[in-house]
């Protein structure tokens, strides 16, 4: 094994924290140690955040890591990892950053783990410009599984911006082997449904957000699902559109903010939608920046989705770092076919 340090620029492709989630995913798993410079150059607050610390932290835990530069802000880390151990972890983000990309960042290290692990992260569980929890329970999740990886998502409390407090466990078992996957197609369409979770927000924020996606979808008053949270979770809107496929799940979401109309937030769930549905692909822009880890680990695979991010890119060039793995996307009809290979 080359345990050669890995040099990585941060300000590089899209320039966020995808970047640092991947490389500790990778780093632990190979045990390869790495560098890196200019971390989240690209965004309005460059350094780790909250939600970057406790993701440096809680690799650093799994893996007996030995980490140089893991304090708020830094844009520089080194990290030298050891071995990766299953058991119970708690990590706490502090604040409303996300607990999903924490986890995304410990869930495919710990299926290479000497034992079954379960991690519960506090913090934020719905929150713009990072996946829901239910999107990892229905979309990710259901990767995962296809891939005969044992891993569930329990939503415990909810935690929205700014105030987080929210809790998500993970149970991961380990899996000697991803299995190999090629989702080319999303399939009949199985289930479609929307719902309003509402925390510390008038009801008729819910009822406004559903109708403007029945009368959108022309879906009938049993696909359009008011959740009521206690009170105590909010203040908090989250609209999530779910579209089950007989090979795929889909998760498109809405979150509310102050002075955005509950049909403005709809709107653009729906628009997303509609934009997916219309690609004919199989997987959406945000689950093809997800998976494409988890194909890499299993040694190749493909899928078509609807958009290739700067985050999929990214991600590619990251995973070229440490696997030897060739990634490759290129133009459909109306989506993207990204095709993964191992070079060995």
């Amino acid at each position: 094994m080359n345990k050669k340090m890995i040099e990585l620029d941060g300000s590089l492709g899209e320039g966020g924290g995808q970047i640092l989630r991947t490389s500790l995913s990778l780093s632990m798993i190979t045990g390869q140690p790495f560098r890196i410079v200019n971390i989240r150059a690209g965004r309005s607050k460059p350094g780790l955040l909250r939600q970057h610390l406790v993701a440096v932290q809680a690799a650093a835990a799994v893996s007996g890591a030995q980490v140089t530069g893991a304090q708020l802000g830094s844009t520089t880390l080194e990290f030298i990892p050891s071995t990766i151990r299953g058991g119970d972890y708690q990590f706490a983000i502090g604040s409303a950053g996300s607990c999903t990309l924490v986890l995304q960042t410990l869930v495919p290290a710990l299926l290479y783990a000497d034992a079954a692990s379960t991690v519960k992260i506090t913090g934020g569980t719905h929150n713009d410009m990072a996946p829901p929890a239910q999107f990892l329970q229905k979309a990710y999740g259901r990767v995962l599984q296809q891939m005969d990886a044992e891993v569930s998502f329990e939503l415990k409390r909810y935690g929205f911006f700014p105030a987080g407090g929210g809790e998500i466990i993970a149970s991961v078992t380990p899996c000697a082997q991803l299995k190999k996957l090629d989702i080319l197609e999303r399939g009949e369409r199985l289930k479609g449904y929307a719902e309003s979770f509402i925390a510390g927000v008038p009801a008729d924020v819910a009822k406004r957000e559903l109708q403007c996606v029945g009368s959108d979808m022309g879906w009938s008053q049993d696909q359009l699902l008011i959740r009521g949270l206690s009170n105590d979770q909010g203040p908090g809107n989250v609209l999530l559109i779910t579209l089950e496929h007989q090979h795929v799940t889909e998760v498109f979401c809405g979150f509310g903010e102050k002075a955005v109309k509950a049909e403005n937030v709809a709107k653009r769930a729906v628009q997303e939608l509609r934009e997916y549905v219309a690609s004919g692909a199989a997987v959406g822009e945000h689950l093809a920046d997800q998976i494409i880890l988890l194909f890499a680990l299993a040694g190749g695979g493909s899928f078509t989705t609807s958009q290739v991010s700067g985050h999929a890119k990214t991600n590619a060039g990251v995973i070229s770092k440490f696997l030897p793995v060739h990634t490759e996307f290129s133009v459909q009809e109306k989506a993207f076919l990204c095709s993964m290979r191992s070079l060995r």
